[in-house]
């Protein structure tokens, strides 16, 4: 099986000892990605909705680096600093994942660097 790693410039770097993403056969798996600024590292302003649209989009790049968009996605993880955040949270998903992939979303006690949410995928890329 053919493996390889993903690595973008347009996404974060990884704040820990993990990949951006790997593609192992026909999928993509895309580790969690948060509301932080490309470029700075930094973790945007602006609530739950603009962290969402960031991590949303950060996901997006390496997606797009793996050859995949939003319309490959099969499933997501999504993780939630507050299960509160859920309806604000999901009003910026929908714009993104038209498709309606499978998905999992829970509330977690914290995520790292104190940011409001984490969105993972797994994208089928055949």
């Amino acid at each position: 099986m053919n493996i390889q790693k993903i690595s973008t410039p347009d996404a974060p770097a990884a704040i820990g000892p993990y990949s951006q993403g790997y593609i192992a056969g026909d999928f993509l798996f895309a580790s969690g990605q948060c509301g932080f600024d490309p470029a700075t590292g930094a973790t945007v302003e602006g609530g739950i909705a603009a962290q969402a649209e960031r991590a949303i989009q950060n996901l997006g790049a390496v997606l797009s680096a793996g050859g995949a968009d939003f319309d490959r996605v099969v499933k997501t993880t999504c993780f939630l600093a507050d299960i509160g955040d859920f309806a604000a949270f999901n009003a910026v998903y929908e714009k993104y994942f038209t498709s309606k992939p499978a998905r999992s979303c829970v509330a977690v006690k914290a995520l790292p660097r104190g940011v409001l949410c984490e969105v993972e995928a797994i994208a089928c890329l055949a």
